[in-house]
């Protein structure tokens, strides 16, 4: 056995081996010390010859998932070997490696997001032009694109914060090499010394001849089974298809079973859908919040409401890829004006898709072979679901027949209108875009195997008895009948042998050591029929056998390893069968993922009064009475006040008010309406017209990179250097307190230029809001014909100030900071001498030459505690505090406090 499993530790080097021993998965030598340390398991040894013993520890193989997941989320590899075969060689169990778990490669539930896929993404880069491919183990989604520019590291970054991979393979570079089965984390994907590092992702180091060219395209042909790589769009794309292969090739390394699910390879381009940089995602809380970095908060946890994961997977996936073609948009709209529309078909409809369960997922793991008996159960039940859904689409598309039909000719025109709406709804369900359509295909012939093979009360995993339902196998049925004949014959044995041999104590029992027995007293010895076999012999009797006791308890005790093993035998002819169908089940369940995301939009709209955009080509954006969706859903003691925006092309607002007035807030929910109207989606306004983007992009808030070396104001300018070199007139701007991070003369300037170059540069002009607290800047509107002011309102009741969080045209002369300082807490001293700052600067703005009026904080008797110079303040500077000790310092205190207040009265 320790040559065994040298053998197979020798080809997983830098991976800790769990290796199976009956109902354990046990690791040795460093893998041993390794997950003693890390999984809190007591470290014991294993003798391997007279002069050496191994350290050992262990796992039970039915809780070895978590602490898999545990080794995984350290950065550690860990190849599973199991117990292939029964037989046995010279006393040794077969064994070998099944797969190898790495962030990327993980399929069992309980370590997923069951709404979140689980991308492995591999990067590859050559000068100006980089391949990015990416694959979900757990659904059998594989893509892969070729990017190019001037900064390519730039759209890397961008598509990896689009997908969020748990694993990034890249070129392995001298030194990079794991220890102790352990990969480096965190580590810097390659770059050139002029490029920005990539942010922080896992990353697996993988042989560089696995990335090259020749190699790649012969692993994806060779899987595909394909002479030519052109049907799947990558032919003529070699950085794509090095990506693309060296995934294909680390699969197979991996995940043995897993390789055969990948059955499509698409070919996809950033210029599809609206880029949005890391900074972007980031301001707007797409799908985690800044302060939490948790869903709660983000705009995905608004949108979702989905009732299956596959639908929330497909409703993250929209959310990270608004789209740009207006068919597509409005198809997607349609669909869900139709739900949105019915109220009693959507209800209907998501009851329904609330007993699929995550029919994508289960589907490959029946692929991979690893689905459990309830996998199977899951997929039955699920599927078992698709005709009533099927049937309910059908009637509401007034089929021949059906409800709809009937009804038809009775409700007029505007019926007629929305049973065509839903036709509609009911075709464009699909694995991409709705424009690819996908039917609803109800599998029948799984359902009916699913249902005959597998036992209602079947346990969770092989090994137990029970799986296979009765009468699906004759065999086994057989088994079983034998088996319980068997123990009717034992169990009637006593009262048999009492009535034939007269012994009346006579008994029959079993224990683990001689099995079954039929037990007499030395007193009943001569009665003892010639057949019984003498087998134990106690104190006050005698244990024997017959040689039929003998058969029906080898029948019995066989049984149970008899039916074990056929179930399982039956159990993987089963998978079998129900994997050929892997193409129809992936359909349907990509489908019911469409359907779901088109009623979890259509209800989170009636829920929240959303309505739907009219889209457009043009280049304006007009939302009237629009609002912020995660904002005003944290709203409990005020109604959110709703704003209007008007943006003609090229226009830039510049927004000017108080802090806590909402501009940040105005901002965001431009971007966000635009955003969730370019995925598909009903809007929190009253009415919108979209003109769609091609990128947005914001400079919102301040985040210091120090461990990059970046000031707040370093990251300002770069992720604002970004914007005037991206940008375009499709593109939405969002800038806010650019210039704030420095001086108050170079913020201004810093601004002011920027507003001009936004408005000037013939290639930029993009619709551009702009908010700040430099009233300079309000100035321009006079100057530059495009650029608009705007202000939040306030009202001012004495001494009192009140926001009104309302959008109004002009520029605010005032930003109530001191105001926004006493809401916050600051003490009263520091208010009153802000104030009297705030007037002798505001004298001396008015008055040049007057600067120097401002007087000196030692002047204002507000924070002073004596008009110096005072004998007290002298005394109390001449005291030797350190020689002091605590009493005479407090009778000190005492005495100086006593005669201030006779100084006072």
């Amino acid at each position: 056995m320790w040559r065994q499993y040298q053998a197979i530790k020798k080809q997983y080097p830098d991976t800790i081996v769990l290796f199976r021993l009956g109902d354990f998965y046990e690791t040795f030598e460093d893998d041993a010390k390794i997950a003693a340390r890390e999984l809190d398991l007591v470290l014991t040894s294993r003798p391997i010859s007279k002069s050496y013993r191994t350290p050992m520890a262990g796992v039970p193989h039915h809780a070895a998932d978590s602490y898999i997941a545990r080794l995984i989320n350290k950065g550690y590899r860990v190849a599973i070997c199991e117990q292939t075969g029964d037989d046995r060689t010279q006393g040794l169990m077969e064994r070998a490696v099944t797969r190898v778990v790495t962030p990327g490669t993980v399929v069992e539930p309980g370590l997923l997001d069951e709404k979140r896929n689980n991308y492995l993404a591999a990067v590859v880069v050559d000068g100006a032009r980089a391949g990015l491919a990416y694959a979900d183990s757990t659904t059998g989604e594989f893509a892969t694109t070729q990017l190019t520019g001037d900064d390519v590291f730039a759209s890397i970054r961008q598509e990896l914060e689009r997908l969020q991979p748990a694993e990034v393979l890249v070129e392995k570079k001298e030194g990079r090499e794991g220890k102790d089965g352990k990969e480096g984390r965190s580590l810097p994907l390659p770059s050139s010394p002029s490029s920005p590092s990539f942010p922080s992702f896992h990353q697996t180091p993988y042989p560089r001849w696995h990335f090259d060219l020749d190699t790649a395209r012969r692993a994806l042909q060779e899987h595909f089974g394909v002479q030519s790589l052109e049907g799947f769009g990558c032919e003529r794309l070699p950085l794509a298809t090095q990506a693309a292969g060296a995934i294909i090739q680390y699969l197979g390394e991996t995940q043995k079973a897993a390789i055969a699910q990948f059955s499509q390879l698409s070919t996809y381009s950033t210029h599809q859908f609206m880029n949005l940089d890391p900074a972007t995602r980031r301001n707007l809380e797409l799908t985690q919040s800044i302060r939490g970095g948790t869903v709660r908060g983000s705009l995905l946890a608004v949108l979702d409401q989905t009732v299956t994961p596959m639908g929330g997977r497909l409703l993250r996936q929209w959310i990270n890829e608004p789209l740009l073609d207006i068919n597509n948009l409005n198809e997607r709209l349609d669909a869900v004006a139709a739900l949105h529309a019915n109220t009693i078909l959507r209800t209907e409809l998501r009851t329904h898709l609330k007993e699929i369960g995550d029919l994508e997922r289960l589907t490959n793991r029946v692929l991979q072979r690893i689905a459990s008996p309830r996998d199977l159960q899951g997929l039955r039940r699920g599927l078992e679901t698709v005709p009533q859904i099927i049937d309910l689409l059908g009637k509401e598309a007034g089929e021949p027949g059906s409800r709809g039909d009937k009804e038809q000719g009775r409700q007029g025109a505007e019926e007629a209108r929305r049973q065509e709406d839903f036709s509609h709804l009911r075709i464009s369900v699909s694995p991409c875009l709705p424009c690819s359509l996908a039917p609803l295909l109800p599998c029948d012939d799984v359902v009916s195997l699913t249902r005959q093979a597998i036992s209602e009360d079947a346990p969770g995993s092989l090994g137990t008895p029970g799986v296979i339902a009765p009468g699906f196998s004759a065999e086994l049925d057989g088994i079983h009948a034998a088996s319980k004949d068997a123990r009717t014959w034992v169990a009637s044995l006593e009262k048999v042998e009492r009535e034939r041999t007269g012994i009346r104590s006579l008994k029959v029992g079993f224990n683990k050591v001689f099995g079954y027995y039929i037990e007499v007293s030395h007193a009943n010895r001569d009665l003892v029929p010639e057949d019984y076999i003498r087998k134990q012999t106690l104190v006050n009797a005698e244990r024997y056998i017959t040689s039929e006791l003998k058969e029906y308890e080898s029948l019995i005790l066989n049984a149970e390893e008899r039916i074990v093993e056929l179930e399982g035998r039956i159990f993987r002819q089963v998978l079998d069968q129900v994997a050929a169908a892997a193409d129809r089940l992936l359909t349907t369940a990509r489908a019911l993922a469409h359907l779901d995301v088109y009623a979890n939009l259509a209800e989170v709209a009636l829920r929240h009064r959303y309505v739907r955009s009219e889209l457009s080509s043009n280049e304006m954006i007009h939302i009237q009475g629009g609002r912020h969706p995660v904002v005003e859903l944290t709203l409990r003691d005020h109604p959110f006040v709703p704003n209007d925006t008007h943006l003609a092309s090229g226009d830039l607002h510049i927004l000017t008010g108080p802090n806590m007035s909402g501009k940040s807030t105005f901002l965001r929910q431009v971007a966000i309406i635009t955003l969730m109207a370019q995925i598909g989606s009903f809007v929190p306004a009253d009415a919108a017209t979209i003109g769609l983007v091609d990128r947005i992009f914001t400079r919102i808030g301040a985040q210091d990179e120090i461990a990059a070396g970046q000031s707040t104001f370093m990251v300002e300018m770069v992720e604002t250097a970004n914007i005037l070199h991206h940008a375009t007139s499709r593109s939405l701007v969002i800038l806010d307190e650019i210039g704030r991070g420095t001086s108050t003369y170079d913020g201004i300037s810093i601004a002011w230029a920027v507003v001009e170059y936004l408005h000037n540069a013939p290639r930029l002009r993009p619709k551009t809001l702009f908010a700040t607290h430099y009233h300079e800047l309000t100035e321009l509107a006079n100057l530059l014909p495009r650029v608009h002011n705007y202000n939040v309102a306030v009202a001012e009741e004495g001494d009192r100030v009140i926001f009104l969080h309302k959008i109004v045209p002009g520029g605010a002369d005032r930003s109530y900071g001191i105001h926004v300082a006493r809401l916050a807490g600051l003490p009263k001293a520091v208010i009153h001498r802000a104030e009297e700052l705030l007037q002798d600067l505001e004298t001396a703005a008015r008055a040049p030459g007057a600067a120097h009026s401002v007087k000196p904080a030692h002047e204002v008797q507000q924070l002073s505690l004596f008009a110096p110079p005072h004998p007290l303040v002298e005394e109390v500077k001449q005291l030797d505090i350190n020689s002091m000790t605590p009493l005479e310092a407090l009778t000190k205190l005492f005495e100086l406090q006593r005669r201030l207040q006779q100084e006072d009265t």
